[in-house]
Parts: C-alpha cells; structure tokens; sequence
C-alpha cells in the first residue's frame, strides 16, 4: 500500500561523506549515482510485486473454491505485515544500516512469491500475503531515506527535490506495475498464478543481489531498540485528527482497488484479470501523477483540492455501481486516485507542520496507522457483508457513501481548525 519514509524531519545520520566515499571504494560497490538507481529499481520491484495478487484473486478463488470473505482475510493480513514491519522495523535502517534492512526485505519477498508458488492454498496465501506485508514495510521507509542520502553524496548542491520525486514515482508507480503486469501476463500467457510469481521471485533476487553491492549511507552503531512511536502534537490535534480521518477514507479507497474491485467486475461480466488489473493500475499511477505534477502546492491548497477531487471520483465510481458501467467505474477510480494521492500528500504534510522537529516522525506514524485501519476495516465489512449474502454492487454503494461522509467530515474540521505550525 501506499507508505512513505517516517524520516520526514529531514534527520541525517549519515556520517561524512568522505567515509561513505572511500568505504565504498574499499569495499569494491557501486558508485553512489548507480546505488541511486539500483535502490529505485530495487523500490519498484519490491512494490509491484506486493500488488501481482490483485488480478488474480478471481482465479485464486475459482481454482480452490473460497469466497470474497476470505479475499478480505488474505488482503488483511497484508495490511497487518505493513503495520507491524512499519512500527518494529521500518525505522532501524536509522542506526544499522540501510542495505543491512533493505536486502533482508527483498529477501523476505522472496519467500513470500515462493510461498504463492508451492503453497497456494489459503492458509498459504494468507502467510505470503503476511510475508510480503513485511517486506514492504521495511523497504518503504529505507529506501525512501537511502535515495536521499546517496543523491546527497553523487550530486552535493543538486536539487534536493529530485530523490523525493523518484521514490514517489518508484513506490506508486510500482503499486501500479504490479497489477497491470500480473493482469497482462494471465491474460495473454500461460500458468497465470504461476508466470507472474516466478517473474518477480527472479526479479527480486537480481534486486538483492544489487543492492548489496550499492554504498552504505549511514554508520552502524549501537543503539537501544524501540519501536516507532506515535505522537499527537499537541494544541493541533483537532486539524490533526482530520488529516488521520482523511488518510483513513484514502487508505480505504486504494484498498477496495487492490482487493475487490475485480470481484465487482467479474459480478458485471467484466472477469478478464487485465480488466481488474488496469483498475488498480489507474487508480496508483493517478495517485503518483498528481503528487509529482502537484507536489509544489501549498499543504492547505493540496488538501482542499484533495478532497475535491477525491470526492467527485467517488461520486463518479458510485454512479458507474449503480449503471454497472465498466468505463464509469474506471474513471471514477482514476479521479479518486489522482485526488487521494494529493491528499495523502496533503495530510503527511500537514502532520509534519503541526509537530514539533523532534516529533514528526511520531506524528506521521499516527498518520498511517488511521490510514491502515481505514485499510482494512471498511474491506473486511464489505467481505462480511458479501458473506451474509448482500449483493456486492449494494455493498460498493455503501462504502463509496461512507467514503464521502468521511471526506465531507475532515472537510468540516480541517475548516474549524486553521493551520498552526509548531514551534521547535
């Protein structure tokens, strides 16, 4: 899912860049421009291949006979890998290293497209899905963070922005390769729940074994572990509150695409797995495109357009529900992405403003963990609902309603709470 670095008050522990210089020169690696790109094609590799399911759930379904319920099951667990390598691990790469966390995740990936190779029951795939959960989680937060630190070595003086919009592009554009990839190859090639796993299990091993040659940016030392903590910043936590419910509702959203959009498709005659990939396709490579073209706005501006625009693709979506309308469907999803992804933009900016230097990655924690259960809940209730016998489109309509009275909501608050930036 969509996760950013936690390391968002610009917090360095990297050492001078002689070290990394002449270590990466005695240690034989890669020079730190290649590292740069090696851990960007590494981030797209780790994050497509935690979408691959998405088109193919239907044929996980027919070929062992479960129902949507437990596609909900299997895409929360997921979600559960995220959090749990998010708050325990995500943060590590701060004091040991960022290859020494970057390669065991892609090595955990690893095991996770095995494990969908020779294990495709569903308890298996619920321990993939687990496995691939924590993978994700660690390379998010590290690789975001190492781009920065080896662009800041190659190129001192260059625009700073430019890491920051590659692992934007690397992290959403990846979630939207996987299930166009996933859903192009079971539609065109043979062994559809075979062909993608194999692709990306080889992929994935090639990407560890480059990054472990790519240069270290920061100094392991010893350090007491603990896991990420999560702060409110206090005096604010009323516009705080409203970002966390506006990445709730735009966590959700990206959710029903990477879960059961293509069960809501095949309900209406549309079951071909490139369909119910392109779904999920548009709806991240949206998300990605608003947050690189619109990246400069003003916080404020990125959140009020967010919400505008997120809110008339799930207006549009829910009509596509209603008419069982393919093209209406997609739209709404490709208007609804490009509108989420501002306002996630929005919202982990607004966290990083309200609190203080010293506790903005607290802050953006609390942010993801309001995002990750607006992940799974509303899923996991359109599942039970589905397993109670309620007709799926009935269950969609509700969910894009509920959607829009959370969006309308933060709007209201984010109203009645004006910007206060903290004071460090």
């Amino acid at each position: 899912m969509i996760v950013t670095s936690s390391h968002a008050d610009g917090r360095r522990q990297d050492g001078p860049v002689g070290w990394h210089v002449a270590r990466s020169r005695r240690a034989g690696r890669l020079g730190h421009a290649a590292g740069f790109w090696v851990v960007t094609a590494a981030f797209v590799v780790g994050m497509a291949f935690s979408t691959i399911p998405t088109p193919l759930w239907g044929l996980y379904r027919r070929q062992d006979g479960f129902s949507t319920w437990w596609v909900t099951v299997a895409f929360a667990a997921y979600a559960v890998g995220v959090i749990i390598s998010l708050f325990l691990a995500g943060h590590v790469s701060d004091w040991v290293g960022r290859t020494r966390v970057l390669l065991p995740a892609l090595l955990v990936e690893a095991i996770a497209a095995v494990l969908f190779l020779v294990w495709t029951s569903l308890p298996g795939l619920v321990v993939a899905r687990v496995l691939t959960g924590l993978g994700v989680g660690m390379i998010t937060a590290t690789a975001t963070a190492h781009l920065a630190e080896l662009h800041a070595v190659a190129r001192p003086g260059a625009a700073s922005a430019r890491p920051g919009v590659v692992a934007v592009a690397a992290n959403l554009g990846g979630l939207a390769l996987g299930p166009l990839a996933a859903g192009l190859l079971a539609q065109v090639a043979p062994h559809p729940l075979v062909l993608p796993d194999s692709i990306f299990l080889a992929l994935l091993l090639l990407a560890a074994l480059a990054v472990s040659i790519v240069p270290e940016t920061v100094r392991a030392e010893s350090r007491p572990y603990r896991p990420q903590r999560i702060s409110v910043p206090a005096g604010a936590r009323g516009r705080y509150v409203a970002v966390t419910a506006a990445a709730f509702g735009l966590f959700a959203i990206m959710g029903l695409f990477t879960s059961l959009a293509p069960s809501f498709l095949s309900s209406i005659g549309q079951s071909s797995p490139l369909v119910g990939g392109l779904a999920a396709f548009l709806v991240f490579a949206a998300a990605a495109g608003t947050q690189i073209a619109l990246g400069s706005v003003a916080t404020p501006r990125q959140l009020t357009l967010g919400l505008v625009v997120t809110a008339g693709g799930m207006v549009v979506l829910g009509g596509g529900v209603a008419a069982t309308s393919v093209i209406a469907f997609l739209t709404g999803g490709l208007v609804a992405g490009a509108g989420a992804g501002l306002l996630l933009k929005g919202a982990l900016g607004t966290a990083s403003l309200l609190a203080p230097v010293g506790a903005r990655a607290e802050a953006i924690a609390g942010v993801f963990l309001g995002g990750y259960a607006g992940l799974v809940v509303p899923v996991l209730g359109i599942g039970i609902a589905s397993a109670s016998g309620a007709p799926l489109a009935g269950s969609f309509l509700v969910f894009a309603g509920a959607v829009l009275a959370v969006l309308g909501w933060t709007a209201v608050a984010l109203h009645r709470h004006p910007m206060a930036v903290a004071r460090d």
